[in-house]
């Protein structure tokens, strides 16, 4: 395969794969065929382009593949099928006929779909997360700490429920927004997350936190009096603001606090206050409000020169009065450690429960720094060790190591 095919096969893999799924499923409403149906798609694409050439619009080559196969399935299957592929070749002849290349992004449609109150909870963020974001069945069930083939199967099963409950491809009204809503934001969020953690090559990374920031965007301009979508909008932006500086030109791996102000993007952070405000008119605070607001005193480091360290003890406790998370959690113990000291902080972790934080790694990592600083150095190494153990990233690890080092 020729160069320029193989990278345009990749890159409509990469960038335009979520969105054509979500296209199309919102016509035929059932999410299985239409992933089948673009999978041949893009199979018909490795043996085409190489001979015949890249297309002029890649997107819409895919997706007229994909709405033929479709539409063949459909008239091969029942009456009903029947019916829908003839509405398939209607929409094939409108948009034929207008030779509209572009289509609508019909992701945030999709991502409310996952969030319906007929699928079950649990599989709310699952289904997103595969779905509209593209993460496989293995990296969702490490994050759910189910097997692999079980979130599989749970997931094909799902795609089904929304097939056959005809549920609706809709943004629901805003007397039902609430139920849906942070189920929606949670999955854009745990979706940025993962883009911070992917460690097969920077490009990967950095596109799924682009596709979760501008699915964010989405959010807050389709419901502008909605603060927590703000608020999400707000938290992610801080975020992606400093993550320039969030590795050393070694590649190491550099603490929030330590790292080089000047590296983090001014309009981001612009556009994070921005958005902040508008989160902070709503008369009570939500989670990623408050998850804004203390990243917002994060970057107030850049015109001070220090971290108010006590603002962030009071904002976590705050949060996790609001969303009372281990992550939230084990983050306030690190301020209060930061703020008041470790024999401060030493109480809030070993508040939790063994199993609850038995794999989870930044809880380990805080403890050990606690732990060093009270001078229980055999307690600080082992848990030094076992933060190790637990990272996936290996400038991470190499962090924890060199502090280990220092133990002796």
């Amino acid at each position: 395969m020729s160069h320029e095919a193989r990278r345009a096969i990749e890159d409509a893999a990469r960038v335009s794969q979520r969105r054509l799924i979500a296209f199309l499923s919102s016509r035929c409403r059932d999410l299985a065929r239409c992933e089948d149906a673009l999978g041949d798609a893009f199979h018909e694409a490795i043996e085409q382009w190489p001979q015949s050439g890249v297309p002029a619009s890649p997107e819409a080559w895919l997706l007229t593949v994909a709405r033929r196969r479709l539409i063949d399935r459909s008239r091969r299957a029942d009456t009903e099928h029947r019916a829908e592929a003839a509405l398939l070749v209607a929409w094939e002849e409108a948009l034929a006929a207008s030779a509209q290349a572009d289509f609508p992004d019909d992701r945030i449609k999709l991502l409310f779909v996952c969030a319906h109150p007929a699928i079950s909870a649990e599989m709310h963020t699952p289904l997103m997360l595969q779905v509209v974001l593209g993460l496989d069945a293995a990296r969702i069930a490490s994050a759910f700490l189910v097997a692999p083939a079980a979130m599989g199967q749970r997931l094909v099963r799902t795609k089904l429920k929304i097939r056959d409950a005809g549920i609706p491809f809709e943004v629901p009204g805003p007397e039902r927004l609430p139920e849906r809503l942070e189920a929606v934001l949670s999955a854009i969020y745990a979706a940025y997350g993962a883009g911070r953690e992917v460690l097969d090559a920077d490009d990967q990374r950095s596109d799924l936190r682009a596709e979760a920031l501008t699915l964010a965007r989405l959010c807050a301009a389709l419901l502008p009096a909605e603060p927590e979508a703000w608020g999400l909008l707000s938290l992610l932006l801080y975020c992606e603001a400093r993550e320039p500086a969030r590795r050393a030109s070694d590649g190491r791996y550099v603490r929030l606090s330590e790292q080089d102000t000047t590296l983090w993007s001014e309009p981001l952070l612009q556009e994070a206050e921005a958005a902040l405000q508008q989160a902070s008119r709503a008369p009570r605070f939500g989670r990623f409000a408050f998850e804004a607001a203390i990243q917002a005193v994060h970057a107030q480091r850049r015109s001070t020169g220090e971290t108010d360290w006590a603002a962030l003890a009071t904002l976590y406790g705050a949060l996790m009065r609001v969303a009372p998370t281990i992550g939230a959690g084990v983050a306030q113990a690190g301020a209060v450690l930061e703020a008041h000291g470790a024999a401060a902080a030493l109480p809030f972790l070993d508040a939790f429960e063994p199993p609850d934080v038995l794999s989870y790694q930044p809880y380990w990592a805080v403890r050990a720094n606690v732990l060093e600083r009270l001078g229980r150095t055999s307690e600080a190494k082992a848990a030094y060790e076992q933060a190790i153990g637990l990272s996936g990233d290996a400038a991470v690890r190499a962090h924890l190591a060199e502090r280990l080092a220092r133990l002796g």
